[in-house]
């Protein structure tokens, strides 16, 4: 949820994605009313990324674009995972601190459903981690994407679990 990916400015804007800033937000009060670790990741480009070649430039590190959007912004002592490609544990530190704070299940909100939700949603399962994805909570380019995204995550990751995120309760850590 980042602004090149939220934000009306952003370089590769999805429309839908503004309408996932509340049920995300309320989940995150949730979550932190709760005590459970919070962790972000942030899609984080050098200028000349290869990813380029297939996607225009966007969330080029140090920049606006790359910021998480001001209203779902993390508190102190959130980490930050930044990650050069979809999926956020290649090649990045989350797995490590998944395991130091013993965390065996993992939501995932965002938006690109069909990229970067699919990809973590998979390689958060692969890992035998409990996925829980929030409907509510993800958006993609188009309709088709989000319903494909949905179906992958289902059907290739036995035991996803798709809610909305009202219906989603966090036990105190």
């Amino acid at each position: 949820m980042q602004n090149d990916f939220v934000h009306e400015r952003g370089a590769l804007r999805v429309p839908a994605a503004a309408a996932t800033i509340d049920p995300i937000r309320a989940l995150l009060a949730k979550a932190r009313a709760a005590g459970v670790p919070v962790i972000f990741t942030q899609d984080w480009h050098a200028p000349d990324d290869p990813e380029f070649r297939v996607w225009p430039p966007h969330a080029v590190a140090g920049t606006w674009g790359a910021e998480i959007v001001a209203e779902l912004a993390p508190q102190p002592g959130e980490p930050m995972v930044r990650k050069t490609t979809y999926d956020p544990f290649f090649r990045t530190e989350l797995e490590g601190l998944l395991q130091a704070r013993g965390v065996e299940h993992v939501v995932i909100t965002g938006t690109v459903a069909n990229i970067c939700v699919l990809h973590a949603a998979g390689s958060a399962a692969l890992r035998g981690l409990q996925v829980v994805v929030p409907k509510d909570c993800v958006s993609a380019l188009t309709e088709f994407d989000l319903l494909a995204a949905f179906r992958q995550i289902t059907f290739l990751y036995r035991g996803v679990a798709l809610l909305s995120q009202d219906t989603l309760r966090f036990l105190s850590a």
